[in-house]
């Protein structure tokens, strides 16, 4: 894992610390874990109290990522950060949040195929052409009563707005359009909070 990235549990972000690296507050809280016992009641007090978030350090040998992951099952998605000729960016609306084109990776698929694909199916779009990759994100979620964590990798798009957009309606997509920076700056607060870095990623590149 990279482990730079953060894990969204319920909306709020964790990061696993390697018991190398020097533990620096963000203004979340720093717990140190060096058993099963206390990744678990760290997971719990993440979940149960008012805390945004948490940094948890591996110590004495023990391997806190290894642990959380295999507390789940890996789910491996892709999806498309993709831009206009204008520079703006395209945004679906599934089940009444806004959120970016993305999906599972199929067995024996290439992840950057993936990524073009699921952006084609939900949007309808025909020409995409994939520029390069973004950025990872990882959040957990359950899933007919098991625990889950997909990691999702984010490409750099490119389509044109002279296409017609059409929402895969099967998938809840209930819209699709292109936003101004401005728009998205107001989807920021009608989306996910694992969206968020990916969004962050797509404003970097216009500055």
């Amino acid at each position: 894992m990279r482990r730079n990235y953060d894990v969204y549990i319920g909306g709020k972000p964790i990061r696993f610390l390697d018991e190398a690296e020097e533990a620096i507050s963000d203004g979340r809280p720093i717990r140190t874990i060096s058993t099963l016992g206390a990744l678990e009641l760290a997971l719990a007090e993440l979940v149960s109290t008012e805390v945004r978030g948490l940094l948890l350090r591996s110590t004495m040998g023990f391997d806190a990522w290894s642990h959380f992951e295999g507390m789940h099952r890996f789910v491996l998605a892709a999806g498309g950060v993709v831009m206009d000729e204008g520079g703006r960016l395209l945004a679906i609306r599934r089940l009444g949040v806004w959120d970016l084109p993305k999906g599972k990776v199929e067995t024996k698929e290439v992840v950057e195929d993936a990524a073009v694909r699921e952006v084609q199916e939900e949007c309808g779009l025909e020409e995409v052409h994939l520029v390069r990759w973004l950025t990872a994100t990882w959040h957990t979620y359950e899933r007919k009563g098991k625990a889950h964590l997909k990691r999702t990798e984010w490409f750099l798009m490119r389509s044109s707005s002279k296409e017609k957009l059409s929402a895969q309606s099967e998938e809840g997509i209930e819209e699709v359009r292109w936003l101004s920076a401005e728009e998205v700056r107001m989807m920021e607060t009608d989306t996910y909070p694992s969206l968020l870095p990916v969004l962050a990623a797509w404003h970097a590149l216009s500055r």
